[in-house]
């Protein structure tokens, strides 16, 4: 009888199982192709469409970043001569008897702006960072003369040069586009709204060895600075796309605003505050 029974089972395990039948049902062909192919077929899908949203998102990124930033080198190719030139159209925009137009030159199959050592036309932020760093060496030498010279002042001073860059480009940044133009880079504005500190700094500098004179100077240097930044932006609105379409007059009407508000921004940044 045990005999019987260890016969029996050792013929269901040959089999499978108790009455023959397999314990494990046979493998589906299908089942293990899929098996075999799936993971390859997900990692060259998720591959291919990996590689297409890092290159369309590189893409993106590029040309936005040359469309609001540009190039940052691009704003620092000057020569003395160029300097001397751009001031005096800075400070002295009825006297500019050229263009006010950007060259252009074919490059890589477009068109590309001449830089600034080859346009005087081109912005710059060479000229806007040495005169706002003028503009606070000068504030705490004007601090010093009038004994008020404190570290705590002359961070003041600074921040205020800072709030007021600031001010001057979201100002540009929002006529733009409002006259539906907002295709500017904004390292082009950000040089723009530092052209001020050129003539503020001059009128601190002469209020420091004759005060009166500061009356004079700075509305002087606050009607260029105005005048240059419409001249400017005429270029740049006739130069971009635009979105939309604005009336002629009400065109001039910002541009109006634009240089009025110069007065109370430069006279804001020429008080010493101390």
């Amino acid at each position: 009888m045990a005999l019987g029974e260890v016969s029996m089972a050792a013929m269901n395990n040959d089999l499978g199982g108790p009455g023959g039948r397999p314990a494990t049902s046979q493998a589906n062909p299908f089942e293990s192709a899929l098996y075999g192919a799936g993971p390859g077929l997900i990692r060259s899908g998720l591959g291919a469409y990996g590689e297409k949203f890092l290159g369309s998102s590189s893409e993106f990124m590029q040309s936005n970043i040359t469309q609001y930033l540009s190039n940052p080198q691009y704003y620092f190719q000057v020569n003395s001569q160029y300097v001397r030139n751009k001031l005096k159209v800075i400070l002295f925009p009825f006297l500019h008897r050229g263009h006010w137009t950007r060259i252009t030159e074919p490059v890589g199959g477009r068109l590309s702006y001449k830089p600034p050592i080859q346009d005087i036309n081109a912005p710059d932020l060479y000229i806007p960072l040495m005169a706002f760093g003028t503009y606070v060496v000068i504030a705490g030498y004007a601090l010093g003369v009038l004994g008020r010279f404190t570290p705590e002042a002359l961070t003041l001073q600074f921040t205020k040069g800072l709030l007021g860059w600031f001010l001057q480009v979201i100002l540009i940044r929002v006529l733009l586009y409002t006259l539906g133009s907002g295709e500017a880079p904004l390292l082009d504005i950000v040089a723009y709204a530092g052209y001020g500190f050129a003539g503020t700094s001059l009128a601190m500098l002469v209020r420091v060895f004759w005060s009166p004179s500061y009356y004079f100077v700075l509305p002087w240097f606050s009607i260029c600075t105005g005048v240059f930044l419409v001249k400017t932006m005429k270029r740049v609105l006739l130069g971009a796309p635009r979105s939309y379409e604005r009336h002629p007059s009400r065109n001039h009407y910002f541009l109006l605003f634009l240089a009025v508000v110069q007065f109370p921004m430069l006279f804001w940044l020429g008080n010493i505050s101390g």
